[in-house]
């Protein structure tokens, strides 16, 4: 029995690694990212330096969070897509309440939280499509035939390469494209508010697991197995978040480097 339950258990934490993996690493590099830049607003052109990029960002961080609680069926209390306080630091907010009696509604607390990382990455990748000629053949980049470090670095240049060639640096869309980009990436990640949303959708995922892992051994069937299968549609989101983190980290060199003599010392 004890065997039985230890294997149920890693089973569970592989597969919550397999399906998650790739939001948890992500998330946790663009929130590094965004600090990081935010912190380079503050220490050079003060607090409502971040006003540059949050007017855009902002709005529509928050705007994720509406579309995913809709489609959880959570309940729209009170918006505020871009409302700046200096006092607690919030440049927005959604207040949603839900049933706790809804596992679905509790669920769906996990994937609101996401919610602006999820659709962000989208918007960047549909704004490279359209606004730089040469948008499609740079995110075709990230389709990776065999992914490791090597291919991943060398992807990565090309991909530089091609987005800061001259003819997308001579056009005024292309500067568009990256000041509109700047304000969605820096403004993308998880805030601690959304995060402690998170871990309690996560404890009700972790246990739909648990339960089908339990059915499926019992019936013999391969959960495993249709969990790769799964996931194998999940390279999109490998290809999406990769993209957002290079514009992230561009925004962070961008700040650094131009701010740098503006820069306040505390």
């Amino acid at each position: 029995m004890e065997q039985f339950i230890l294997q149920i258990i890693l089973l569970v934490i592989v597969q919550l690694f397999i399906i998650f993996g790739i939001f948890f690493v992500f998330g946790f590099i663009l929130t590094k990212l965004q600090k990081w830049t935010l912190d380079n607003y503050q220490k050079s052109v003060g607090w409502k330096g971040i006003f540059w990029t949050g007017w855009l960002g902002t709005p529509i961080h928050e705007l994720s969070h509406i579309i995913f609680a809709k489609v959880f069926f959570h309940k729209i209390n009170r918006v505020a897509l871009f409302q700046p306080d200096f006092a607690t630091g919030e440049l927005g907010w959604v207040d949603h309440s839900y049933s706790e009696k809804s596992f679905y509604q509790n669920i769906g607390n996990f994937f609101i939280a996401l919610g602006p990382m999820i659709f962000g990455s989208i918007i960047l990748v549909i704004l490279l499509i359209f606004l730089v000629p040469n948008g499609l053949e740079i995110f075709n980049e990230f389709s990776f035939s065999q992914l490791s470090f090597v291919i991943f670095c060398q992807s990565i240049w090309q991909i530089l390469v091609k987005l800061f060639n001259l003819a997308n640096i001579s056009s005024w869309h292309f500067w568009l494209f990256l000041y509109t980009s700047f304000c969605i990436a820096t403004h993308m990640s998880p805030s601690k508010q959304d995060r402690r949303g998170m871990w309690q959708g996560l404890l009700f995922i972790i246990f739909s697991l648990l339960v089908f892992d339990i059915f499926a051994f019992i019936l013999q069937f391969d959960a495993t197995k249709l969990i790769l299968k799964i996931m194998s549609y999940f390279s999109i989101f490998i290809a999406v978040f990769s993209y957002a983190v290079i514009i992230s980290f561009i925004h962070f060199l961008a700040t650094k480097i131009l701010f740098w003599p503006f820069k306040k010392y505390h």
